[in-house]
C-alpha cells in the first residue's frame, strides 16, 4: 500500500505561482510513475501531468510552458511548480501513483491517490 500526501496548495492571486508537493509513503523511484491530477467543483477529474520513474515528463495542453513536474528519489517527493496560475487552474489537485509501466492520463490507469490539495486563484 502507498500513501501519498499532498501539501502545498492555497489561495493566490492570477499571475501568481504556487509549488505543490507530493510525498510518498514508500520507495517510489524505480517502480512507479507518479501524476498530478485536478478537480474542479462540478468537472470530471482532469489530467494535469506526469512523471515515469526516469524522469520523462508529459503535459496537458493548457499548463504547457506554465508547469513543472519534478521528482526528488531519494526522497520519494513529486513537485509541480505551477508559475503564471490563472482563475481556470482552480482545482483540488491529487497526486497520483501507477505501478505499471507507460504514461496514461486516465484517472483508472493509477493505483494510489492523495487526499488532495486545494488551489485557488483569485483576484
Amino acid at each position: 500500500q502507498v500513501q501519498l500526501v499532498e501539501s502545498g496548495g492555497g489561495l493566490v492571486q492570477p499571475g501568481d505561482s504556487l509549488r505543490l508537493s507530493c510525498a510518498a509513503s514508500v520507495r517510489t523511484s524505480s517502480s512507479y510513475n507518479m501524476a498530478w491530477f485536478r478537480q474542479a467543483p462540478g468537472k470530471e477529474r482532469e489530467f494535469v501531468s506526469a512523471i515515469t520513474w526516469s524522469g520523462s515528463t508529459v503535459y496537458t495542453d493548457s499548463v504547457k510552458g506554465r508547469f513543472t513536474i519534478s521528482r526528488d528519489n531519494a526522497k520519494n517527493m513529486v513537485h509541480l511548480q505551477m508559475n503564471s496560475l490563472k482563475p481556470e487552474d482552480t482545482a483540488v489537485y491529487y497526486c497520483a501513483a501507477r505501478k505499471s509501466l507507460g504514461m496514461v492520463r486516465g484517472p483508472s490507469g493509477y493505483d494510489y491517490w492523495g487526499q488532495g490539495t486545494q488551489v485557488t486563484v483569485s483576484s
